[in-house]
């Protein structure tokens, strides 16, 4: 009977010490789940990023880094921020989906003389330009290591939501190749060693750099086909990528649910990239109905930097300074000519461009002129569209392997999107000044930091300006 009690004992001490074993964690996962921080906006009119006119006497309810509630009126958040509007308009933040943050030289050849440390602390200011100009993700289309995303999304400096392409993929001779005159096919760049750009020839090379991307943080792959203006020896008309070639980049960015951005100026070309698997055209520039039709059957986009059809542009001084740029420039400009009169007779999804290579003083120049010509070219509800949800939709296109912000949607204010909110004064539907446009590009007056008129930048729910 003793040994009866006593293990009958020994069961219950061990029952109630397994118990207690689990109190302990069971207790730390209900303390680690602490409710989420809110912030709660209150009487704001809402451009949610499609539609054509605003959503009057809203409020919007962010827990987190996501937006919980859209409501009209009142929203119930006992213990939220609460920031009230003042009636001034909510709207996601802006997109651009062709930059090139760590492109920051004075010129592509001057970047071959420059080290990661110049490059990296030069592009440190451009990644702060752009969020304090409204732009709470950006895609760089070549030059940007994933360890630029990585450095903003842990805190470390201060940017936007970043999606990498890592190196720009092109054949010898083509708009990735930076060597001189006079050097070996095989001879490395600058870029080259810094992996910022890479002449891959041939199918087996293309395989091996579009893998060694992916292996390095890209989101997408970059590839050129058509030459460049202000590059040396690429003419703009050039065909620089055969089928195969193409094909192997889009093979590769399938294995990883991604997609290929394709770097091409004429029609030929653009067909040529859709058919192979491309889904974002970029330049794009002899855009026609044929080309949208075709961008639509394979659910495809395009991304245009529209300065290339300012009146201007011969002017521009790596433009005019140069005998090679200025002919290529003329010969581009008159080929380019039906652009905006083709993407307004047979619209596309297209994403907004900058493509601005330079210091973050001369980019933020042209990122507010790029803004006003999408308003001047087009009208402000299709360059606020363009500016925003189609933006979201191109980032989307990575996929669900590689993109890094797969929690909630980008460029929209919905209920599950993700808190990346503008908050501006005045309608930038009836006057896209509000968002920061000037109407002058390198010959206008040096800017100030930041946009007066954007008064609350919030990115991932966290504010990075409120001078409310």
């Amino acid at each position: 009977m003793l040994i009866k009690k006593c293990l009958v004992a020994v069961a219950l001490t061990a029952a109630l010490a397994f118990v207690a074993s689990l109190s302990g964690p069971v207790s730390a996962i209900a303390q680690d789940e602490k409710p989420k921080p809110q912030v709660l906006f209150t009487n704001v009119n809402i451009f949610d990023g499609t539609s054509d006119a605003l959503a009057e006497g809203m409020s919007v309810l962010v827990e987190g880094n996501l937006i919980k509630k859209v409501a009209k009126g009142a929203i119930e958040a006992d213990g939220a921020t609460v920031i009230d509007g003042g009636g001034r308009t909510l709207m996601p933040g802006l997109i651009e989906t062709h930059a090139h943050l760590v492109l920051t030289g004075p010129n592509l050849s001057a970047i071959e003389a420059m080290d990661w440390g110049q490059l990296a602390y030069a592009s440190v200011p451009n990644a702060e330009m752009y969020l304090m100009e409204g732009f709470t993700t950006v895609r760089d289309a070549g030059g940007a290591p994933a360890a630029m995303r990585e450095a903003i999304d842990k805190g470390d400096i201060v940017g936007p939501r970043l999606y990498t392409a890592v190196s720009f993929l092109g054949g010898r001779g083509g708009h990735a190749d930076f060597a001189t005159y006079s050097s070996e096919p095989d001879g490395k760049t600058n870029m080259n060693r810094l992996n910022m750009a890479q002449q891959v020839d041939g199918v087996e090379q293309t395989l091996l750099y579009a893998r060694n991307n992916f292996r390095q943080g890209a989101t997408q792959l970059k590839v050129m086909q058509s030459g460049g203006v202000v590059s040396l020896f690429d003419p703009w008309a050039m065909e620089g990528r055969t089928v195969e070639e193409i094909e192997a980049a889009v093979e590769i960015a399938n294995q990883y649910e991604s997609y290929v951005m394709a770097h091409s100026y004429r029609k030929g070309s653009i067909l040529r990239a859709l058919n192979a698997g491309v889904k974002t055209i970029e330049h794009g520039f002899e855009y026609d109905c044929e080309v949208g039709k075709l961008m639509a059957e394979k659910g495809a986009y395009i991304t245009t930097n529209l300065t290339a059809f300012d009146e201007g542009l011969l002017d521009i001084p790596a433009v005019k300074s140069d005998p090679r740029s200025l002919h290529k420039a003329k010969t581009a400009s008159a080929a380019f000519a039906g652009y905006v009169d083709n993407m307004k007779k047979c619209p596309a999804k297209r994403g907004f461009q900058t493509d601005c290579v330079g210091d973050y003083k001369a980019c933020r120049k042209q990122v507010a002129f790029e803004k006003y010509l999408n308003g001047k070219f087009f009208d402000n509800h299709t360059a606020l569209v363009t500016l925003t949800s189609t933006g979201g939709e191109i980032a989307a296109l990575s996929g669900p392997i590689v993109n890094p912000y797969q929690d909630g949607k980008l460029g929209v204010i919905e209920e599950g999107a993700y808190a990346d909110i503008l908050l501006v004064d005045g309608n930038p539907l009836e006057d896209l000044s509000v968002i920061g446009t000037q109407d002058k590009w390198f010959d206008g007056p040096d800017r100030p930091e930041g946009v007066e008129t954007i008064r609350i930048i919030m990115k991932d729910g966290k504010l990075y300006k409120n001078t409310l």
